[in-house]
């Protein structure tokens, strides 16, 4: 019997859930299973993946194939570098320290860069919230401004038509005076 590694569906529309299960590779998708090894939930950023290392080991080291997609998530939990790490013990290239010792190294680089991208994952959002709330505040003005404008001009123009109003008698008075001065000093004469 030919076995597979494959992602069963579940969730609802437009949300999928997936289980990682061993299955025979005839049977449908959403169908009959031999081992459930764990999950796979692709909606979170970045995707959770739960998955029974051992029990994963074990089914790949007894040839069951995994699809393109349960591949890449054996991979990103390490189960095909422990295996090829063992497949060099076999070999005698490794003893068992070492290989141990590179799988601890490759599992500190990997959780590394896990936690470095939810660090910046948290940090980016962060920045968009305080970017959305400056650009908030800079509306809120402007609109504030906008309406303080609209409300305004009435008031200027007849804070302008009261200027000009006192602009006016000091602008004839002052013609009158200078007129008055000469007739004055004309009586004078005369």
């Amino acid at each position: 019997m030919a076995t597979k590694i494959r992602l069963q569906r579940f969730g609802k529309k437009s949300k999928p859930f997936y289980h990682v299960v061993v299955a025979d590779s005839r049977s449908p998708r959403d169908g009959k299973f031999i081992e459930r090894l764990g999950s796979y939930n692709p909606n979170t950023n970045p995707a959770t993946i739960d998955i029974n290392f051992e029990k994963a080991l074990d089914w790949v080291n007894k040839g069951a194939q995994p699809t393109d997609t349960c591949r890449a998530i054996l991979s990103y939990k390490g189960i095909l570098y422990k295996k090829h790490l063992q497949g060099g013990v076999k070999k005698g290239a490794l003893t068992q320290e070492q290989a141990d010792a590179k799988f601890e190294a490759w599992l500190e680089n990997k959780s590394g860069s896990v936690q470095n991208k939810k660090e910046n994952l948290s940090s980016s959002k962060a920045e968009a919230k305080k970017a959305a709330l400056a650009a908030e505040a800079k509306k809120k003005e402007e609109r504030a401004a906008a309406i303080a404008a609209k409300n305004t001009p009435p008031a200027e123009e007849v804070a302008e038509e009261e200027v000009v109003a006192e602009d006016a008698p000091v602008a004839e008075d002052a013609p009158v005076a200078e007129n008055e001065t000469p007739a004055a000093d004309a009586t004078e004469e005369a």
